[in-house]
């Protein structure tokens, strides 16, 4: 993208959120005071906004009522002739903008840091738009379908590649901007299977991680290095039984990490999880075996050389707990394992840009390789509109297996989330990266990254 298109984007976006809050608009998309539905799991932990989710981890939720908020897209639907007939039929047509500006030590790429790769500049991160009808998994007389399809533009569309799901932007040009077609999937819910199943089908976010989501479902718009090395999306089948309030099991078939079932690199994996809530409702632990197979990086032949894609097999938990309804903290480690990688993972054959990435495949690593970290997310709450989050990590990358370079990382950050209202949100942060063994961020040149900027995001 042009850097006058660029600027002329993030500044936009900065005049709405000024804007916005300024005409007066509403703190909710509804006038009306919204009576809390009901569910038959446990009460949500925690309130949102201004949190970006109310839930402990783990998806999909059985028992939990379908998300009523309406944003300005389908508030203007729901007043057309057809209007009343749309929502009792609950399929919802809405996304957002998100846009981030940095500024950085670094000169050419903050990686292996995520999301603000390109240092000292504004980028359009994520376009998003989202059709969508979820399953009411709260009644239990009948079977009830649902389905989420989510397309996205923007920077951040390589943190979301699939091989075979429209990768050759990524994996044989390395373009700073793409698309992708995150989600793609069909939802089934079965009432009288145990307390409820919900069977999906296609290709969804991975479950585990306090991370992977959109822009607007984080606590800040930049990421852990725990996130960037892991398994963002599945294609595949998946069923989450719950068997009371407390216990919900999980177990899926999908085609490896970040893999479609047609892509060369593709082979059958397994997946199990468990999720725990306690009865006052002040902890939880998720625990998931994420890939399942022989973990074994596959390599063939693509875009006329030698390429391959990772496939490594990992166990993730998260512990998370609430002090009081404004105290929070999520904990979350994963070991990783891999035989026979390369260094810097999954190749691109396209170009050696600035940002990183290109160049095709790196050196072997022969035997086995492992790569494994802890991180936490502790959130303060001091008003209806605004939260505090503190971030914290150490990370291993054995042989660089996933950055690229080898050594102990660690990250420290802090940043503010303001509502203006369910619309538009503003996130300043400033971190310090560091590998205590080698030179790493900038290519390769710095050991050490100060990062600080904000994003904001914009709902419709």
């Amino acid at each position: 993208m042009n850097p006058s298109i660029q600027r002329r984007c993030f500044l936009t976006i900065i005049a709405l959120c000024l804007l916005v809050p300024a005409l007066g608009f509403p703190d909710g998309c509804d006038e009306a005071e919204k009576e809390e539905p009901p569910r038959r799991a446990l009460p949500a932990p925690f309130e949102a906004p201004p949190f970006p989710s109310a839930e402990y981890q783990g998806y999909p939720l059985v028992g939990v009522p379908p998300d009523d908020t309406v944003y300005p897209l389908m508030k203007a639907v729901y007043k057309t002739p057809c209007g009343e007939a749309i929502k009792e039929s609950r399929v919802k047509l809405y996304g957002w903008i998100n846009g981030s500006g940095n500024l950085s030590n670094c000169k050419d790429s903050n990686t292996p840091d995520s999301y603000w790769i390109v240092p000292n500049s504004v980028q359009l991160d994520q376009f998003v738009l989202r059709l969508e009808r979820q399953v009411d998994s709260v009644q239990t007389d009948h079977i009830d379908v649902g389905f989420r399809s989510t397309f996205l533009y923007g920077i951040d569309y390589r943190y979301m590649t699939a091989g075979g799901w429209t990768s050759g932007q990524l994996l044989e040009d390395n373009k700073l901007y793409g698309y992708d077609f995150t989600e793609q999937y069909v939802d089934v819910y079965f009432p009288n299977v145990v307390e409820g199943m919900i069977v999906r089908i296609g290709r969804w976010i991975a479950c585990p991680d306090i991370e992977t989501q959109f822009a607007p479902d984080n606590y800040m718009g930049t990421h852990s290095l725990l996130f960037t090395f892991d398994t963002y999306t599945q294609t595949g089948i998946m069923f989450t039984v719950m068997i009371n309030k407390n216990w919900t099991v999980q177990a899926a078939l999908h085609a490896g990490t970040d893999m479609a079932p047609w892509y060369k690199g593709a082979l059958p994996t397994g997946m199990l999880g468990v999720r725990w809530v306690s009865d006052d409702n002040n902890d939880s632990v998720y625990l998931v075996l994420n890939d399942i197979n022989a973990a074994k990086f596959r390599r063939f032949q693509m875009y006329g050389q030698p390429l391959g894609h990772d496939n490594f097999n990992y166990l993730v938990g998260t512990w998370q707990h609430r002090f009081n309804e404004n105290i929070h903290t999520k904990t979350e480690a994963y070991f990783m394992w891999q035989r026979d990688a390369v260094v810097g993972g999954t190749p691109s054959a396209g170009p050696v840009e600035s940002y990183g990435g290109g160049g095709g495949i790196g050196p072997d690593i022969p035997g086995t390789v492992l790569t494994y970290g802890i991180l936490n997310y502790t959130m303060f709450k001091f008003s209806d509109k605004d939260y505090i989050t503190l971030r914290n990590e150490v990370w291993y990358d054995e042989d660089g297996e996933r950055s690229g370079f080898p050594g102990t990382y660690t990250s420290n950050a802090i940043g503010w989330t303001h509502n203006f209202n369910e619309i538009v949100q503003i996130r300043p942060e400033i971190g310090y990266y560091r590998n205590w063994q080698n030179p790493a961020f900038d290519l390769g040149r710095k050991r050490g990254m100060v990062l600080a900027g904000l994003d904001m995001t914009i709902r419709f």
